[in-house]
């Protein structure tokens, strides 16, 4: 029995017909269709019916249902049988035909409960989105234990399910997905695993193109919302250690990138790393906020219900 005939996707989506296009053709290339499950929140642009002519399973839930653990936990006790789970993103993109294949051929290791694979920068991604993509997805693969938080700190727990893949038995084992977090369910996935005794390995070679270019207002509402992760999940820093040097690391590297070949965008960047670390702040403090105001300043404001 091949690997993948051992795995489903899972891809959940909202207004996903844009992208259909470029996702579509190379995920039906690399596996069957029936072994693609579509989780969609009340798509108005026909994405079911796309999802349907492509003979993909749909389950639908509305769209103020949507939680990013929740929903994937949801499609992951609607495929009982499968034993590995390939959780991917509506605008992922598979780089090659042989990207699934490579995503898990680590789970060959029985201890092996999750892997992810590198994201790259979209073909007209800017210099700032590119550096991104390349910072936390590097070239090397790698396997991270328990141990690893000793020389990686809070990198040790990163992973993204954009594009990654867990073993149904290990998930489970833990409680599956937190159902109910304003999103980094894969981060805390990942710890939890990590805490059990089992470990994560990032593949290189498994490659999807996917990336996003954020306006200044977008990452400081997606700090906004790490910041209110952090406060929630406190045991994450406890246990893995501040994310600080984290973000002194990448503002070191991308002021590198940037110079001399992109001079001009490093006042961009700094305006940027300025407004990430207000809204992280104040995602640490947002239970001293309104309802209202937390709203305003999140990424994901369905959630502040």
């Amino acid at each position: 029995m091949s690997i993948l005939s051992r795995s489903m996707v899972i891809i959940p989506t909202l207004n996903a017909a844009r992208e259909w296009l470029h996702s579509v053709p190379p995920l039906l290339a690399s596996i069957p269709a029936y072994r693609v499950l579509i989780v969609d929140s009340s798509s108005v642009d026909g994405t079911a019916d796309l999802a349907s002519s492509a003979g993909f399973r749909i389950h639908t839930i509305p769209r103020n249902e949507f939680n990013h653990g929740g929903t994937r936990q949801l499609a992951a006790d609607l495929l009982p049988d499968a034993e590995l789970l390939i959780y991917l993103t509506q605008d992922a993109v598979l780089a090659d035909l042989n990207t699934l294949k490579a995503l898990l051929r680590p789970f060959a290791d029985p201890n092996v409960a999750a892997v992810f694979g590198r994201q790259l920068p979209r073909p007209d991604a800017g210099p700032i989105e590119t550096h991104a993509r390349l910072f936390n997805y590097p070239a090397q693969s790698n396997v991270r234990t328990l141990e690893s938080r000793e020389e990686m700190g809070f990198k040790s727990v990163f992973i993204s399910n954009s594009f990654a893949a867990y073993r149904r038995e290990a998930l489970m084992a833990i409680g599956g997905f937190p159902r109910n977090v304003i999103f980094g369910e894969d981060t805390i996935t990942a710890a939890k695993l990590l805490l059990s005794g089992c470990k994560i390995a990032y593949v290189a070679e498994a490659q999807v193109y996917h990336s996003h270019c954020y306006s200044w207002k977008q990452d400081f509402k997606r700090y906004f919302d790490i910041g209110v992760l952090h406060s929630r999940e406190n045991w994450l820093l406890e246990e893995f250690g501040e994310a600080s040097g984290e973000g002194r690391r990448f503002v070191t590297s991308e002021l590198g990138y940037l110079w001399p070949k992109y001079w001009w965008l490093i006042p961009s960047a700094l305006v940027r790393t300025a407004l990430k670390l207000a809204g992280y702040r104040l995602g640490r403090i947002e239970f001293r906020l309104s309802t209202e105001w937390k709203r305003n300043l999140s990424m994901h404001p369905g959630f502040w219900k």
